[in-house]
Formats: structure tokens, C-alpha cells, sequence
């Protein structure tokens, strides 16, 4: 007998999640100067997904980020995105993302849309999920 990990449809993941912090990771890539890339993560957030898998038009997520927790493992660095220059955090100590469409993409996948807050300026951004 095998057992499956994999839902047979939307339906069965129906129900609201709440994001993992110990197995999950908010990274990103930057270029600097033009000449290489910059990574790095967000080691402090919060967030949930609420899934209908009968609508997923239903479906929602949202993200809250403290933005102190920046890390790119250089603290000299770390310091500057802190600063004003980028996400000032004294105003703004939060990065937060709620969504606004979620559709499918595939049999196991989701594009999330919605809006991403940094320093005070909202964009819509499309991510994976």
C-alpha cells in the first residue's frame, strides 16, 4: 500500500494556514553596483494563507515583515538598508504584503497578487506560491 502527500485537489486544502517561521524563509536578491548580486532574508515575520479551494477567488494571504530583521550577513550593510536611504525603519519598521487575486497556475501551483507596503509606497507584485 502507498500513501500520498500530494492533495488530489484544491478542495482538500481548503482551510486557513498560518506561515511556519522555523520552515520558512523571506529572501531576496539585489544587484549592487551593477557587478554582483547581494542575498539575503528577513529572519523576523508573520503571515497566513486562507485557502477555498471551491473559489480561490475566495482565497486570501498577507505578510507582515519587521524590517529590523534584515540580514545579508554583513552588519555594516545591514545597517545602511536599515538607514533612511532605504527602508527606514524609525517610520516605517514594517514591510507587509496582502493579497488581492490569487489564481492557478498549474496543478500545484498559485500565483499570489497583492499589495506589497515598503517605507510608506504600495506596488502590486505577482509572487509564486
Amino acid at each position: 500500500m502507498t500513501t500520498s502527500t500530494t492533495p488530489a485537489s484544491l478542495a482538500e486544502l481548503t482551510g486557513t494556514y498560518e506561515l511556519d517561521p522555523t520552515h520558512s524563509r523571506i529572501g531576496f536578491v539585489a544587484r549592487h553596483a551593477m557587478v554582483t548580486k547581494v542575498r539575503g532574508q528577513f529572519n523576523e515575520f508573520a503571515g497566513s494563507v486562507r485557502v477555498d479551494g471551491a473559489d480561490l477567488g475566495a482565497s486570501s494571504a498577507s505578510l507582515t515583515i519587521q524590517g529590523a530583521s534584515i540580514d545579508t550577513r554583513n552588519e555594516q550593510r545591514d545597517g545602511h538598508l536599515r538607514s533612511n536611504d532605504f527602508l527606514a525603519l524609525e517610520e516605517y519598521p514594517q514591510v507587509t504584503f496582502v493579497s488581492t487575486r490569487v489564481e492557478q497556475t498549474g496543478p500545484t501551483s498559485l500565483e499570489l497578487t497583492g499589495d506589497l507596503t515598503i517605507k510608506g509606497v504600495t506596488n502590486a507584485v505577482t509572487v509564486p506560491f
